[in-house]
Formats: structure tokens, C-alpha cells, sequence
């Protein structure tokens, strides 16, 4: 575990552990979902990255640059390979301060993924909050698409309200693969806050977000801002206490339904994402 601090901030990182947040406090009060002691898969911790894609991919079946892709399943109990390679693997400290730290994992071409990259995560604090940056290089010697995000979770209480702006949201069937977009208040009206509590599931990507949200709790307004992030994914399981707001790069299902971005050899793709507190 490795610790850093900045005035009212604390972050906890788990490298060994996807590269994953562990926890995130401000003045002591949790700003992310605290991972349990002894947990050992990332959907337990606070947050984690998502790299070299986000989200699902159907079957894992795609096609890129004329040829036929397969990917195996990457998690008990789903159909589609979610979340990229990144969450599954041991993540390197390159370097570390007591204010901020390099992670890096590097993969080499295989069933996961058949192409190579080095994913870098830099995560820093200062008095005004977290910002944590994730980049994608392509070390293969031929072109690679490439997505990345964040999935942040958020601790959820029922004054908990979600607020920010979108232009659409896209629907998806029961294996929560996009389907149709419509208008972005087809499940709540975000623009005005709206309560994360709700009777049933959203998992819904929502497109053309203004990079960035509030959440308004009983003791804090926490801002999430997102750069190079033109999808915010939201996540509220019923009766968790927890709900997601996700900042990627890529719709779910992005290399089947829209154009990939692609990463010559050498090339970088790198997004970011804030977490600040308003102060009174």
C-alpha cells in the first residue's frame, strides 16, 4: 500500500492490485467507496483504470484494420470481456513523493489483447483535491486501437444528488450492450440533480457530457472533472450504498459500433481525471 497526503487529502494506491485507488478521504471523510480489508479483486476498491478499452466488447469480437479479433472472457459471469487488461494486473511504483507516484504496467502481445503497450498512471495531490492521469503507448510495431477510463465508485446515501449536463444517452439490452441513443433525461433529468438512490439499475453511457459533474452529499459538493473523456458512464446498482460515475474515452462496445482511435506505433493516448471538494 502506498500513501500519499496533501493538506485535508489522504490517497491510499494498491499497486499489486490493478493499479486501483484504495481510498480517497478529505478531512477523514471517505470521497470514494473504501476498499475492505483484505480484498482481492478491483471491484472492491475505491477506483480503478481502464486500459486498453473500456467497458464491454461484444463477445469480444471485433474487426480492425481488416482482420478478425476474438478475446476471451475476462471475468466469472459475463458473456463480454469488460474493462480492458489493466484492472488485472500487477502495476510497478516507477516513482513516488510524498505528494505523488508513476504507476506503470507493461503488456506484451497476447490473447488479451494482441497488441503491446506500457499504461502509465500519474497520481498527484495538492490542497485542492486528486488528479490522476492514464495514458496508453502503443509498443507494437503496427497500428492498435486504444480506449481508457476510470471507474471511480462513490459512496451513496439517499441525499446523495448527481448533477451534470449531456446530449445524449444510449440505451442498452440485457447484456448492457449499447442499443439506440436518445435524450440524455430518458432516466433522470442529471442536469438538475438528481438523487444516485433509485428503485432500478442504470448502466447507461451518457455522450456529449460537459466533462464535468457534481455530487452533493450532507457534508460535502465533490466535482469530478474528466479531460479526453467525451463519455461519463453511470452506475447505480440498487441497494449497494455505492454508485459509479465513470469518465472514458469510448462508449461500451466502441470497437463494434464506432469509430476506434488508433494508435500508430509509438503513439500516446492519455486522459485525466480531478476530484476536488468545494470549500465553505
Amino acid at each position: 500500500m502506498l500513501h500519499l497526503d496533501a493538506g485535508d487529502w489522504t490517497v491510499a494506491l494498491q499497486p499489486e492490485l490493478g493499479g486501483t485507488i484504495a481510498a480517497l478521504t478529505y478531512q477523514g471523510r471517505d470521497i470514494l467507496r473504501p476498499t475492505l480489508a483484505g480484498a482481492t479483486n478491483p471491484l472492491e476498491t475505491a477506483c480503478f483504470p481502464l486500459v486498453p478499452y473500456a467497458n464491454r466488447i461484444a463477445d469480444g469480437r471485433f474487426m480492425f484494420a481488416g482482420e478478425s479479433y476474438v478475446l476471451p472472457r475476462n471475468m466469472a459471469g459475463q458473456d463480454h470481456p469488460l474493462h480492458g487488461v489493466g484492472w488485472l494486473r500487477v502495476w510497478d511504483v516507477d516513482s513516488s513523493d510524498a505528494v505523488s507516484a508513476v504507476l506503470v504496467h507493461t503488456h506484451g502481445s497476447d490473447a488479451n489483447w494482441p497488441w503491446s503497450y506500457r499504461a502509465e498512471q500519474h497520481v498527484s495531490l495538492d490542497e485542492t483535491g486528486l488528479r490522476v492521469s492514464l495514458s496508453v503507448q502503443n509498443t507494437t510495431d503496427r497500428a492498435m486501437p486504444a480506449g481508457l477510463g476510470f471507474h471511480p465508485y462513490f459512496p451513496a446515501a439517499d441525499d446523495t444528488c448527481l448533477r451534470f449536463d449531456a446530449g445524449s444517452v444510449w440505451l442498452a439490452d440485457d447484456a448492457m450492450l449499447p442499443t439506440e441513443r436518445i435524450g440524455a433525461t430518458h432516466f433522470a433529468d442529471w442536469s438538475k440533480g438528481e438523487t444516485v438512490v433509485r428503485p432500478s439499475l442504470i448502466d447507461n453511457a451518457y455522450e456529449g457530457w460537459d466533462k464535468e459533474a457534481t455530487i452533493a452529499t450532507l457534508d460535502d459538493t465533490i466535482t469530478l472533472t474528466g479531460e479526453g473523456t467525451p463519455y461519463l458512464h453511470v452506475f447505480t446498482p440498487p441497494g449497494l450504498g455505492f454508485f459509479c460515475a465513470e469518465p472514458v474515452s469510448d462508449m461500451p462496445n466502441a470497437l463494434n459500433l464506432a469509430d476506434p482511435v488508433i494508435l500508430a506505433p509509438g503513439e500516446t493516448r492519455t486522459i485525466a481525471m480531478s476530484l476536488t471538494v468545494a470549500r465553505g
